[in-house]
């Protein structure tokens, strides 16, 4: 009778709120029988940390789908995406991802987003670089019982085009016209997941509060911002060459802080599809 080896998951906490380090081997992550405990714990945390695990691409991608569906970029089909704004590298995006140095959920243009992205770092940034996550499920239960009852029920515009203004105050018209072709997404303030737990939907896609007037409106998203974004939700990631972090993009918002355009810095991203529809 042949035994059966136990892999024990080893990890530890980051900051009370979010954040957790994994401190398994290369090999017992790419075996796979952990995958359904990475789950458990990324929804718990919001961000898993495996510091310079060192994956190459094909273990990243390898890795990626012992955690469930594995989504493919949109645009080719590619399973690894670089991030960059080296426009050398990445003509396409690098354009796009200036809104990604601001608060933001992936999807918000989607039904149902992504669960979760994994970042692999090959060049760090000369200066700068961190990225930034902040965990909007504990954000929302930190809400008082009336915020809560007040925030339920709201709804909010979200619009590729309104992140423009974050980092191009005064755009061409023409830029503005085709950002807007994208389209605009009617989702929930707070999240009702299916399991139970409430998280709420912010970042800079977020335009307006529906049925609210204007200042009530900005003052209601700027401040939700500020609020789930406070040091005690959040986490910045200071990145080593072969660092792997994950984040729950259900639960987190996240950004990349500022860093020289120039200077090369390059992550290689895999996606996990999405599984549950904004309700």
């Amino acid at each position: 009778m042949s035994a059966t080896t136990i892999t024990r998951f080893v990890h530890e906490e980051i900051k009370p709120r979010i954040g957790s380090r994994i401190l398994n081997s290369k090999e017992e992550l790419l075996a796979g029988d952990l995958g359904p405990q990475i789950r458990e714990l990324l929804e718990q945390r919001g961000v898993l940390v495996f510091p310079k695990i060192n994956f190459t691409d094909e273990e990243q991608v390898a890795f990626t789908k012992t955690l469930g569906g594995f989504a493919a970029e949109i645009r080719g089909g590619e399973e690894i995406h670089k991030i960059t704004l080296d426009v050398k590298e990445n003509p396409q995006s690098a354009e796009y991802l200036k809104g990604s140095l601001y608060w933001h959920i992936d999807g918000t243009m989607n039904d149902v987003p992504i669960l979760a992205s994994l970042l692999s770092c090959k060049v760090p940034a000369s200066w700068g670089g961190n990225t930034g996550f902040c965990n909007t499920y504990a954000a929302y239960d930190a809400l008082s019982d009336e915020q809560k009852a007040e925030y339920d029920k709201l709804r909010v515009v979200h619009s590729v085009w309104a992140s423009v203004f974050y980092y191009e105050p005064e755009p061409s018209l023409a830029k503005l016209k085709g950002m807007q072709a994208i389209g605009e997404n009617e989702l929930p303030l707070v999240w009702n997941h299916r399991s139970g737990r409430k998280s709420l939907v912010l970042g800079c896609t977020a335009h307006r509060v529906l049925d609210v007037p204007a200042a009530r409106s900005a003052e209601i998203l700027v401040g939700l911002r500020e609020w789930a974004t406070q040091e005690e939700f959040s986490y910045s990631h200071e990145w080593s060459v072969g660092d792997l972090v994950i984040w729950d993009n259900t639960g987190t918002m996240h950004r990349a802080e500022a860093y020289d355009p120039n200077c090369g810095r390059m992550m290689h991203r895999t996606k996990l599809q999405g599984e549950e529809p904004f309700e």
